[in-house]
């Protein structure tokens, strides 16, 4: 046991129990720093540092700089945070596990031992990114969604089982239990952990604070619970599992006092978005927020988890809340055991950090002032969660954007006849292959008949297999019925996601409102696709429990599965007829969902106007059936006998929602269906698996590929040397996000993908998606910048992954004819002709999901560089772990302003194995007529150690050859 300063300390950890900890109040007292003025996310963080200092990973130096936080100005110094524990979803875990099977591969190769890759903290995988509302309106829906979950990730169920069985920290929660967020809030977490360890010559047992990282941007809705942990990529996160620490720089960090109490009819999702709105203008991105004072007491858990949860959306890394009584008593009130929430309590109080700070007690490097009095309903969207707006304004702003230029963030629909509707007929049967074919090819542009072309797949569309699916059930995929749609139709309504889901006041009011809906006799529109899709099956009990699950069935609102489904893109097919509308008649559609984010074509390929609500807004505005009216004055629709009836006429008051509450939550519940997961999923055991330590991995397979990281792996890191003579791959503007570079949706037959796993003999209606493939890199690399709608700037005019290749120049003059074609065969052609690549990008750079394979697909198609104006924080730290060199442009400088159209030479200089962090280096141009330039940019390696993992190739890498030399 380490304890370099002197502070290991004995306290009460309750019920008989005598624990030590590493006494934060001691370290003070050693005049070390003034450590009770420091924000209570930053003193969790400093334990850490203390209790792992040993010298090496983490220095004296560490924990005395920490110690010494500077509000004003944090010092420029990385700090190495030891978590406890790591979280992971399927999407990324996948990867990942591939990643740690591949490097046992290695050591095996060069004749290690492969069990030294073995993760060092415990991991919790929970698979909750797979399931898709193929199946929804109906009472078998949960089952046929998990049905065809199953059948289409059969092959990555079976690689997880075989991790499970070789890894001996790695828990997996199977499918149908929940997603991983509010799992973790509900049931993983601890808030204190402990270990037994030796304290002089007895053993005994040491607390310290419950930390994690996931493989998920919204793994900061656990700082709802007083838990410090963020989301970071699976590259880091594999670091930190073998034994190394998560390296950031000391933030700043900005105090949000709350004050006030919510209003009646406001929500805590009317909060958060109010909360991002305000957030992202006070630009905290890559800061720690840490909520406190009076009106951040008065929030239960589940209402700061909310906040917490959308953290990334307003840029922060952290959206903190401390412990206090209010965390003890959900721990409680969730099913952890009495012990657990008296050690919790205690080692709080016995570190002085229980309790909600007041004004003036903590030392911030920002403060700013919400009255929670002030918060009004609203929404966000149609394109970004930080563009709130009021629920008075949501039809006016809406008919504004739908006539605003593109250029400015409309839909550029000049001389739109707003009130135009196009009827269609609804049959509930499901479409025969020919006819989807066809509906498919005129979405396409495609004439009937072009065999080379049918049946192009894009996103969300129903394919023959789920076809076949839906015709061999009992239940009927889509609903009966004419109905008209236009522009502003609502046609997928949405109670999803972990950030409102987790929330029981939500969740009961939707559940109430939904019934005065049918008591009145009031029904939802055939064309507007509902569904509810809980993080935890808890959820379903306290709706059931209350009656009011059955409301919300006659509305349409049945179970469809226990996973992040329409909030991650899985909002599975429309209606043929639907879609061949929106298509016919260029339509801007809507989806309304109680999710988190909201970017162009993350929903649902087809459906360009996206909107965040409370659970029962969706409600209400799948009554309505559009968003182009003011739902605080316009009536939501008619009862049964013709009159109007108003959203306040259906509005639950705050005493129904919390009467309900009172009956329907009881800690008996989570402990009951927090167990022995096996046996509550018997198609989980009908997986069979492989077993033993190294993994056999199968040539034949298409989901799970050996990737190339480790091919030729030796003990010598490289050289950091210049770049020369490199070529633009693409060229892109601001806000270009992680589904843009590694899209999760469909795959196209048409793309490099899909003519990949067609030349495998794969059938397009069996492809399923790039997130479910990301264990295979060959499938995964096609896949890099392959989004529909993404922009590459070298090829105006077009969307999806073209760009302009290059032949090789004459000389070293940049080349002055091009040929269009895929960014994937460019890429390819390069790198046959050692032509090293470059991406150019605007601000915001990689914003969205921690998505590992929007850097290793960058890596793996070859560029060496990405220049950017500004980076999203996970982002830029994956491309680093990648190997892959992040520049910034000087403020005011783009690729726009250099008049750079991709047909120019590049090469950056400056770099050499002395290149220090943050150091400025020099981007050469050579454009086409023999011009060159000079731009200064500066180097976004960030710390020290990111300079270790660029030379050596990528984080994967360098730990590799730590582990083995240290054997």
């Amino acid at each position: 046991m380490n304890d370099e300063f002197k502070t290991l300390q004995e306290f009460d950890a309750g019920y008989g129990r005598e624990g030590f900890f590493h006494s934060l109040p001691e370290l003070e007292k050693q005049g070390v720093g003034k450590i009770s003025r420091l924000p209570i996310s930053i003193r969790i963080v400093l334990e850490s540092v203390l209790r792992n200092c040993d010298g090496k990973k983490v220095r004296c130096k560490d924990v005395e700089t920490l110690a010494n936080w500077d509000a004003k100005k944090p010092a420029n110094e990385e700090i190495p945070f030891v978590v406890a524990r790591i979280v992971l979803q399927d999407f990324t875990g996948v990867p990942l596990v591939v990643d740690l099977a591949a490097m046992r591969s290695a050591v095996q190769v060069i004749g290690g031992d492969p069990k030294i890759i073995e993760p060092l903290v415990p991991v919790d995988l929970v698979v909750d990114h797979s399931v898709q509302v193929d199946f929804f309106g109906s009472a078998e829906a949960l089952r046929l969604n998990l049905e065809m979950e199953f059948k289409r990730n059969r092959e990555r169920y079976q690689f997880l089982k075989w991790g499970q069985q070789a890894f001996k920290t790695f828990q997996l929660i199977p499918p149908g239990i929940g997603i991983v967020h509010q799992v973790n809030l509900e049931y993983l977490a601890k808030g204190v952990l402990s270990q037994r360890s030796e304290v002089g010559s007895q053993r005994s047992e040491i607390f310290y604070p419950d930390t994690l990282v996931g493989t998920d941007s919204h793994t900061t809705m656990i700082n709802g619970l007083g838990v410090v942990g963020w989301g970071v990529g699976g590259i880091e996160a594999e670091a930190g599992m073998l034994g190394q620490p998560v390296y950031f720089l000391t933030p700043e960090v900005v105090g949000v006092h709350l004050g006030g109490r919510l209003k009646e009819g406001v929500t805590a999702t009317d909060l958060v978005l109010h909360i991002t709105q305000m957030l992202r203008a006070q630009k905290v991105v890559g800061k720690f927020v840490e909520f406190y004072g009076e009106g951040a007491a008065s929030l239960p858990v589940p209402d700061r988890a909310t906040i917490g949860n959308m953290s990334p959306e307003y840029g922060a890394t952290i959206g903190y809340f401390p412990v206090d009584q209010e965390s003890v008593y959900y721990l409680r009130a969730t099913g952890r055991s009495d012990e657990q929430c008296a050690a919790f309590e205690n080692y709080f109080r016995a570190q002085h950090m229980f309790g909600m700070p007041r004004k003036g007690e903590i030392d911030y490097s920002v403060d700013l002032n919400l009255d929670l009095g002030q918060v009004q309903p609203g929404v966000a969207g149609p394109k970004r969660p930080q563009d709130r707006i009021n629920l008075p304004d949501l039809g006016q702003t809406f008919r504004s954007l739908l006539q605003k230029p593109v250029k400015d963030g409309g839909y550029g629909m000049e001389n739109v006849d707003l009130g135009a509707k196009h009827l269609v007929q609804l049959n509930g049967s499901a479409p025969q292959d020919d006819e989807m074919a066809s509906t498919d090819n005129r979405n396409q542009g495609i004439e009937p008949g072009d065999e080379q072309n049918k049946v192009e797949m894009v996103a969300n569309r129903p394919t023959p297999d789920t076809a076949r699916e839906f015709k061999a059930s009992t239940a009927d995929p889509f609903r009966h019925g004419r109905s008209e749609i236009g522009h502003g139709s609502v046609l997928i309504a949405a109670i999803t996601s972990c950030t409102n889901t987790s929330n029981p006041s939500v969740m009961l009011a939707a559940g109430l409102l939904a019934k005065k809906a049918v008591e009145r006799g009031m029904r939802v529109d055939p064309a507007v696709k509902t569904s509810l899709a809980p993080g935890s099956r808890v959820v379903s009990d306290y709706l059931t429990k209350t009656g009011l699950q059955s409301y919300l069935d006659q509305l349409g609102f049945n179970l469809v599965g226990y996973g992040c489904t329409t909030c991650i893109g899985n909002s599975g097919p429309l209606h043929p007829k639907i879609e061949k509308a929106i298509h016919d008649y260029d339509l801007v559609a809507a989806s309304v969902l109680s999710g988190n984010r909201n970017f162009e074509a993350r929903v649902h390929q087809n459906i360009k106007a996206n909107f965040l609500m409370s659970p029962p807004l969706v409600v209400a505005f799948a009554l309505a059936g559009r968003v182009d009216l003011d739902l605080t004055k316009e009536p939501i629709g008619k009862d049964e006998s013709g009159k109007d009836i108003f959203l306040r006429d259906l509005w639950p008051s705050l005493k129904e929602v919390r009467d309900a509450m009172q009956s329907a939550l009881t800690p008996e519940v989570f402990r009951k269906l927090y167990r022995d997961f096996a046996n509550q999923n018997p198609k989980w055991n009908e997986i069979p698996s492989s077993t033993g330590d190294i993994y056999q991995w199968d040539e034949k397979s298409d989901y799970i590929h050996e990737p190339p990281f480790f091919k030729d792996f030796s003990m010598e890191a490289g050289k950091i040397e210049n770049i020369a003579g490199a070529r633009a791959l693409g060229i892109f503007g601001d806000s270009v996000t992680t589904d843009h570079i590694s899209p999760a949706g469909a795959i196209k037959a048409s793309a490099p993908a899909g003519q990949y796993l067609m030349s495998r003999g794969i059938k397009p209606e069996d492809f399923n998606s790039y997130g479910s493939r990301r264990g295979n890199d060959l499938v995964m690399t096609r896949g890099t910048f392959a989004n529909v709608r993404i922009k590459n700037l070298m090829v105006p005019g077009t969307e999806g992954g073209v760009t302009k290749y290059y032949g090789p120049a004459a000389g070293t003059a940049a080349a002055t004819s091009s040929e269009q074609m895929s960014i994937y065969d460019a890429a390819i052609k390069y790198q046959k002709e050692n032509v090293p690549l470059v991406i150019l990008a605007g601000h915001e750079y990689g914003t969205g999901s921690s998505r590992d394979w929007a850097a290793k697909g960058t890596r793996l198609l070859g560029v060496k560089a990405v220049i950017a104006a500004s980076f999203e924080r996970i982002h830029r730290s994956n491309l680093v772990g990648m190997g892959v060199l992040p520049l910034q442009f000087p403020e005011g400088t783009n690729a726009q302003t250099l008049s750079l159209d991709g047909s120019e030479m590049f090469s950056i200089t400056g770099l050499s194995d002395s290149i220090e962090p943050g150091k400025t280096v020099t981007l050469e141009i050579e454009r086409k007529n023999g011009k060159r330039d000079s731009v200064p940019v500066k180097l976004r390696i960030d710390t020290p150690i990111e300079i270790d993992y660029y030379r050596h190739g990528g984080i994967l890498q360098f730990v590799l050859r730590q582990l083995l030399a240290s054997k």
